[in-house]
């Protein structure tokens, strides 16, 4: 099983799953390489959104607040650092806010961004899985590092029965290495 395959496999049964669509930048056609492990997904289930991080993570709020299961794209969590204040302030803080009323079910998944064949410049590639880890209190944070890791971390966050959200943070470097 190597990585890329198993993150394609993951998505095609994220996407045969009800009430799931995949929201965010190239989930609906060609720009980063995560948008191959998306490309046999109908377009029904992909919904493409502007470079707007921070607008992203609000829409993808009231998606989960009318009743959708959004997987939220942020290609590089560099750029998930733009969205990370709409994730502490509102959506981390939902479930106390709302006395655990209301529990938005959503992932996000981002990647640290591969570095090879060619660096594609340091606002690209950082990895800010222990910040993230401090940052959430209610956001489980997952890191996944190998391709056995995949497919139960996406199951568990579609079927958990308190219906946190939760970040799932991959590798764009193991795509070609595992």
């Amino acid at each position: 099983m190597k990585y890329f395959d198993e993150l394609k496999r993951t998505m095609e049964w994220v996407a045969s799953q009800p009430k799931t669509i995949f929201v965010g930048q190239t989930v609906a056609g060609p720009g980063t390489f995560m948008y191959s492990t998306l490309k046999d997904i109908c377009a029904e289930k992909t919904l493409e959104m502007p470079i707007n991080e921070s607008f992203q993570m609000q829409f993808t709020l009231g998606l989960a607040l009318t009743g959708y299961v959004p997987i939220s794209v942020y290609p590089r969590q560099n750029f998930l650092l733009i969205a990370a204040a709409d994730m502490a302030n509102m959506l981390d803080k939902m479930p106390v806010i709302s006395g655990n009323a209301v529990l938005p079910r959503i992932l996000i998944r981002v990647a640290t961004g591969p570095d090879a064949p060619v660096h594609p410049g340091h606002q690209h590639v950082g990895n800010y899985v222990q910040a993230f880890r401090q940052m959430f209190q209610w956001i489980e944070v997952i890191e996944l590092n190998e391709p056995e890791d995949i497919f139960p971390a996406y199951q568990h966050a579609l079927e958990r029965p308190d219906a946190k959200t939760t970040l799932l943070i991959e590798h764009g470097n193991f795509y070609n290495q595992k």
